[in-house]
Order: structure tokens, then sequence, then C-alpha cells
């Protein structure tokens, strides 16, 4: 058995075959856990869950990139460039409340820092004012970001946490978030992109890591895969996204979560058994499924 914990068969780019792409996953003994970027696919995310009587939920969320207008045009590598018009969602915290509160649902995500598209993103105003832009758009994900640690904390949900070019700003988040009081939140950092002294930490404050096809084909984060602790491993697709060799260049799915297994297994040198028996466990304690 293998637990895809970040999946997007909610997405539109699915529409037409979502119920074949999941149903082939159960077969296969694979279960989902579909994430929100945004209020209309958070509810999807619940809608479909509500479909399977198992093996199928739901996280709920505001992805950092929908909270501005832009296009989106992010090159992942030779085979796959990630391209999108997103309008300006403003968050409501106890619309997504009611929506959390939803039995198929597991976790708040996905939530945390973008600054690779704001980076990539030119400004609208005078050039002088490009940097005031900057510091404003990296500050209202912040706040956004804390706003849903709190429903996290608030519902005892996880936290699926993504974080592009913004780790040391999420840890002094996440660090802080302690230091003034709160409860620690338990949570993955997905598709985990960040150097090891910095996974160190996240793993030190109680954090999973979770991992994707971009392991079959770069190898970035080899010495982390190998080096941190099994109990703290998470497996998963990003589907439609970042779809692992041998099917690079073809839309992703949950099925192939399989490959990202066998490639943490061939790192760590263990059995795929091992892999797919630690993740799955690994998985059940964070989102109490």
């Amino acid at each position: 058995m293998l637990i895809d914990t970040h999946a997007h068969v909610n997405f539109v780019v699915y529409k037409d075959d979502g119920d074949e792409v999941i149903k082939r996953a159960l077969e296969q003994n694979v279960w989902i856990i579909n994430v929100g970027s945004q209020y209309e696919t958070s509810r999807r995310a619940v809608e479909c869950a509500h479909k399977y009587p198992e093996g199928v939920f739901a996280a709920v969320g505001l992805h950092p990139i929908h909270l501005k207008a832009q296009e989106i045009n992010a090159p992942v590598d030779e085979f796959e460039t990630v391209e999108f018009e997103t309008g300006a969602e403003k968050f409501d915290y106890e619309r997504y409340k009611a929506l959390a509160q939803n039995e198929k649902v597991v976790a708040i995500g996905e939530i945390g820092l973008d600054y690779y598209h704001i980076k990539n993103q030119k400004s609208k105003i005078k050039n002088q004012d490009e940097d005031a832009e900057v510091k404003m758009a990296k500050m209202l994900q912040r706040e956004i970001l804390l706003e849903q640690m709190a429903l996290a904390q608030e519902l005892d949900k996880a936290a699926i946490f993504h974080c592009r070019e913004a780790h040391q700003d999420l840890l002094e988040v996440l660090k802080n978030w302690e230091f003034v009081g709160n409860k620690r939140l338990r949570g993955v950092v997905h598709s985990f992109s960040g150097r090891w002294s910095q996974a160190q930490e996240y793993l030190e404050m109680g954090f999973y890591l979770g991992f994707n096809g971009i392991i079959t084909f770069a190898r970035d984060y080899d010495r982390v895969i190998k080096e941190m602790p099994l109990d703290r491993l998470l497996a998963e697709t990003d589907c439609p996204y970042l779809t692992p060799i041998p099917f690079r260049g073809k839309r992703n799915e949950p099925t192939y979560v399989k490959y990202v297994a066998e490639k943490v297994a061939e790192l760590r040198e263990i059995s795929f058994e091992e892999v797919a028996e630690a993740t799955t466990k690994n998985a059940r304690e964070l989102f109490n499924i």
C-alpha cells in the first residue's frame, strides 16, 4: 500500500477522467489526499473525497500564488512548463473553517510562501516602486500563512506547507509561531526543495518532508533522502505536475507515486516494501487516517 499525500485530481485538467484516475489508483492500493489551492479547488477536493467510502481525502487551503492576479509561466525542466492565469482571492477564515470541518478534510493546505513567482512577475507600477511591491507581496503571503496556521491549530488539523525560494522565511515563521506561545503544529513541507541544513531545522521542529517525481530526475535532494529519518518522509506526486521517470512529458497521476517510493528505496539502499510500509505509516499518523 502507498499513500499519495499530495495530489490535485481535483484540478480542472482531470475534469474528463478524474474518476478513472482515482479508481485506477485505488485498484492498485494507492490512497490519495487531494489538496486545494484556492476555495473552489478546495471545495472540489472535498466533493471528490465524498464519492469514495475509503481511500480518498481532502486538504483545503489558499496557495500563496492565488493572493494576487497574475500570469504563471514557470518552467519545471525541459519537459514541463506550468502555465495558467490566476485571479486574486481574499482569504475568508470562516468560509474555509466551515469547509475544513468536513469529516473528509485531513489537513489545511496547501499554504505557505512562494517568492519564485513574486520575483518573476513584472511590476505593473513604476520601476522605482518594484522593491516596495515585492515587500508588500511577501508581507501579504506571511499574513495569510499565519491565518491559515491559526485555522489548522483551531481545528487540530495537519498543515501542508508549500515553500519555493523562501525556506529561511518559512523557518522563521514556524519558529516565531512557537516562540509567542502557540501550540506546535504538525505538518509537512511538501515537495521539499531546500538544503540539508534547512531540512534538519524542519525535522528538529517535528515536521515531515514530502518528496515527489523530482527526485527521479534531479540529484539535488539525494543527501536529504539518504540521511533524514525514514519515519519523517512522505511520498507524493503533486500531480498533474512533476511526472516521474519513466513518464516524463506526460500528465502525472497518483499511481505514479510508486516510482517515487522506488527511488527512495534505491537511494537509502532498502527495499521498496520497507519504504511503502514506512511512508504509509507516516501519512496515517500525520493525517489521522
